[in-house]
């Protein structure tokens, strides 16, 4: 009961907030989701025991079912609060790389889902049930792949190890109202400037804060030394941890304000140690350089940058001075999205010309440059050359959103509109891609499908009361156009669902 007594209290305290696309040169500034990981791993958490066998309920407290769906729920609620990036690139990279780690892990349950918060502040956090999440800054400040991993593995370590179980179990007597304030502190977090967060906390809790963050060093520990090994099974170099507090250490050192990661993953010079020392335990191993990596890193550096010439400059001058080829291709694809960012369509497409002749199905360099060629508003030309690369990866998303994007450029709303409740067939839980076809169904004129795309997306808000009164809409419309008796059946059938799912809620 103790999770969906902290559900409830969570729950009541959101507002909806409007979903935000990932726009260009709009750029979001707010602090986002300080403390998080402590505030689920470590509220409430004393001394650690013996660890339990993961198969098993955790004394009996929370179970495994219970986690999924309590992720589920604080998943929607992040939905509805935190602006996020609908980039089908790196959204998929991300997917990708997580999947790799998570194989290699002591996941039991591997039902993972992401979330990318458009943010430049540098954070991470893992909630009970497989969510994963990300700021967009950890991009920017993770120079390398390996670095990266080391952050998604820790978190997928958290995970596996039920580090939230663990401490709801040692919570269970008197703790529930300090961990509900706590939760509801998060939110406001979320939601609005950090400090009010904050302040909420220090309200609620005072000193105790500092003291559960240190009970939770043990659950630190144990997480980057899990995700370290996951790393090396999985083909990352383990070194990547240690070089990534690293760098954390110095930004702290020389920044007048810590990132927000430091907040929830104290690190220390006996952390650094540590990783590193289990790094070179490892055996020898070669580990190759993904361009990939390069790719989400310059797309996100360009999207937040705020003077575009200058970062233009700044390529080209990393190109000349580039030694090695995957140097001069990581900078000159950088330089290519620079000039796109810049609206020098031309020279973008030049810059990137040689990258794809030099692998012409890399579908991040394909994808780019369609998303050029319609961004100059040119978006035939981008469909004649995405449709000979989805017909080699059909389904693939990010060739499939840049059709898409294309489509509606060209005005082709309905093809659009097609092409994406096909896709949604796959990615039923992609908020993103529903709020995308309610918009490309809004513009081809089909009133009830928006309506029932809308739904799609407010249920996977958490919104269940609007997601009712949207299906209801496309029912009138249905009834009232003389359906097929299949049509308005299932639209009912699907309001009953949504019912249920309110009463859940509620209960």
């Amino acid at each position: 009961m103790l999770i969906w007594v902290l559900l409830s209290i969570v729950t009541l305290s959101m507002h909806f907030h409007p979903h935000t696309h990932w726009q260009r040169r709009t750029h979001w500034r707010k602090p986002l989701l300080m403390l998080l990981v402590s505030s689920f791993f470590v509220v409430g958490i004393q001394a650690q025991t013996s660890l339990p066998s993961l198969g098993d309920r955790i004394s009996g407290t929370v179970s495994m079912k219970q986690e999924y769906a309590m992720g589920q729920r604080f998943l929607s609620q992040i939905r509805r609060s935190a602006p996020t990036i609908p980039d089908a690139l790196i959204n998929e990279y991300l997917e990708n790389l997580t999947y790799k780690l998570a194989s290699r892990s002591q996941l039991q349950d591997h039902r993972l889902s992401f979330v990318i918060i458009d943010s430049e502040d540098l954070n991470a956090f893992a909630a009970p049930g497989g969510i994963i999440g990300v700021n967009t800054g950890l991009f920017l400040n993770a120079k390398t792949e390996a670095e990266f991993a080391s952050v998604m593995a820790h978190e997928i370590a958290h995970v596996s190890q039920r580090h939230f179980a663990r401490g709801v179990d040692q919570a269970q007597a008197g703790r529930v109202g300090q961990m509900a304030a706590l939760l509801a502190s998060v939110v406001v977090m979320a939601t609005s400037d950090a400090q009010h967060g904050q302040a909420a906390i220090l309200a609620v809790q005072g000193r105790a804060v500092e003291n559960q963050l240190r009970f939770s060093r043990s659950n630190e520990a144990e997480a980057d030394r899990i995700g370290q090994d996951n790393m090396y099974s999985a083909g990352f170099d383990p070194s990547g941890m240690s070089d990534l507090f690293e760098s954390l250490i110095a930004i702290n050192r020389y920044g007048r304000r810590p990132p927000e990661f430091l907040l929830s993953h104290p690190v220390t010079e006996s952390r650094i140690a540590d990783a590193r020392g289990r790094a070179i335990r490892y055996p020898d191993r070669e580990y190759d350089q993904n361009i990939e990596y390069q790719v989400m890193r310059a797309r996100v550096r360009g999207h937040y940058s705020e003077n575009k010439p200058g970062l233009v400059m700044e390529y080209k001058r990393e190109l000349e001075r580039s030694v090695g080829e995957f140097e001069q291709d990581t900078n000159r694809y950088g330089l290519a999205t620079a000039y796109w960012e810049n609206e020098q369509y031309r020279e973008a497409l030049e810059t990137l010309a040689p990258l794809l002749e030099k692998d012409a199905n890399r579908i991040s360099y394909v994808v780019t440059n369609a998303e050029i060629y319609t961004a100059q508003n040119e978006p035939g030309m981008a469909i004649t050359f995405l449709r000979r690369h989805m017909s080699i990866n059909p389904g693939n998303h990010p060739l499939t959103m840049a059709y898409v994007d294309a489509l509606i450029e060209a005005r082709s709303y309905n093809e659009a509109a097609e092409v994406m409740e096909e896709h949604a067939r796959s990615r039923t839980v992609d908020h993103n891609l529903w709020y995308q076809l309610a918009e490309a169904q809004g513009k081809a004129g089909n009133i009830s499908k928006v309506h029932q795309a809308r739904a799609e997306y407010f249920v996977l808000l958490g919104d269940f009361r609007k997601a009712r009164q949207q299906l209801q809409y496309a029912l009138r419309i249905e009834t009232d156009n003389g359906a097929a008796p299949v049509v308005e059946s299932r639209l009912r059938q699907k309001i009953r669902e949504v019912e249920q799912k309110q009463l859940e809620l509620q209960g």
